[in-house]
């Protein structure tokens, strides 16, 4: 292994779109312990002009040869949710520390087996839930734990995000099931995954998913296709603290106010927001104890894990990830959030759509 972790990432949009060059490219970039030496794309062609475009010296359209590189040090997955699993797999059988987005996989029986042989490997391998890096929502956690506003009571949260009826036909395969991309499994996700972070796992709830818009246009024929995937969901239940909480993920086609978690305790109150998404948009924290009013609360400079030269927005909670993967990989600690909180992520997600399920029996 080189002074510099070399990492090869897979899904390198060659025209500078998708979620490599957006969050990816310039995390990895401001961290001095890492380099990318390669991409990989599904085609000769397009993976020599992805290596161009973003100046990387290595391009593959074979991710099995890249993974049998022993240049290369750790793995990024970064393709579509449905081909997860088998990328993942092949890489952890090379036994390459792996970097991959949320969702793990489609199903939790896959993320599953992804857990397992990480395990069986022992290989570092961290999952893309990247809010748990956020320094606001670990000032947050590290306050109620130390007492600020109390017992917990009640947490509120809601994560409304803007979602067109209409696609390109390249993205269309996003309303079905099998792709495993939903309001319920991306935005909700992440934000009932910080939810947690902050005031605990849940021990009891229920949920109801429903598609609120049943077609999408198809941008380029102006067809429209049938949709699968919940587009809002509510999730009701009581946290390890005896809190209760109430959740609801949307994605509407208007304007929408983003991320907000509200925390009640006996003594004071939380209030977490931003207009984007919680796991890639910049929180503001506001707080009050007693009968004060909210008000704005500056979060320590010890929070931040990444330089200070990190490119705001996406990049900053993805560069803390991987520095956490790679003090992991130098170190032989264990990191987190590891595939195995992945796997209970997934179940998660099956407790919400049982629950719903149950209730449309009734």
């Amino acid at each position: 292994m080189s002074a510099r972790l070399q990492v090869g990432i897979v899904g390198a949009d060659a025209k500078g779109q998708g979620w490599a060059p957006l969050a990816h490219f310039p995390a990895l970039r401001s961290l001095p312990e890492y380099e990318i030496a390669a991409v990989c794309t599904a085609h000769e062609d397009t993976a020599r002009a992805s290596a161009e475009r973003y100046g990387v010296p290595n391009a593959y359209h074979d991710y099995r040869q890249m993974f049998a590189s022993a240049d290369i040090d750790v793995v990024s997955v970064v393709v579509r949710a449905p081909n997860h699993h088998e990328v993942v797999m092949a890489a952890l059988k090379a036994g390459k520390p792996v970097y991959c987005e949320w969702p793990l996989g489609v199903t939790t029986a896959q993320a599953e087996a992804m857990a397992a042989l990480a395990r069986e490997r022992c290989v570092a391998a961290v999952v893309g839930l990247q809010a748990r890096c956020d320094p606001t929502l670990r000032y947050v956690r590290d306050l109620i734990a130390q007492g600020y506003i109390g017992d917990l009571l009640a947490v509120t949260m809601a994560m409304i995000s803007p979602g067109l009826p209409e696609r390109t036909r390249s993205k269309m395969w996003e309303a079905n099931l099998s792709g495993g991309v939903s309001a319920l499994t991306i935005r909700g996700m992440h934000s009932l995954d910080a939810l947690c972070m902050c005031v605990g796992e849940f021990t009891e709830i229920s949920g109801r998913v429903s598609t609120q818009i049943g077609q999408w246009k198809v941008v380029e024929t102006g067809e429209t296709v049938d949709v699968e995937v919940p587009d809002n969901v509510m999730v009701h239940g009581v946290v390890t603290s005896g809190a209760a909480v109430s959740a609801h993920i949307a994605t509407v086609p208007t304007a929408t106010p983003g991320f907000r978690m509200e925390i009640y305790g006996r003594e004071g109150a939380l209030q977490v927001s931003t207009p984007g998404a919680v796991q890639r948009d910049a929180n503001t924290l506001m707080g009050a104890q007693g009968k004060a009013a909210l008000a704005r609360m500056e979060v320590p400079s010890s929070y931040v894990e990444v330089p200070s030269d990190t490119p705001a927005g996406p990049p900053r909670n993805v560069a803390a990830l991987y520095r956490r993967l790679g003090n992991a990989i130098t170190s032989g600690s264990a990191v987190e959030p590891d595939f195995e909180h992945a796997v209970r992520r997934h179940r998660l997600i099956d407790a919400v759509v049982r629950s719903s399920e149950r209730m449309r029996l009734q």
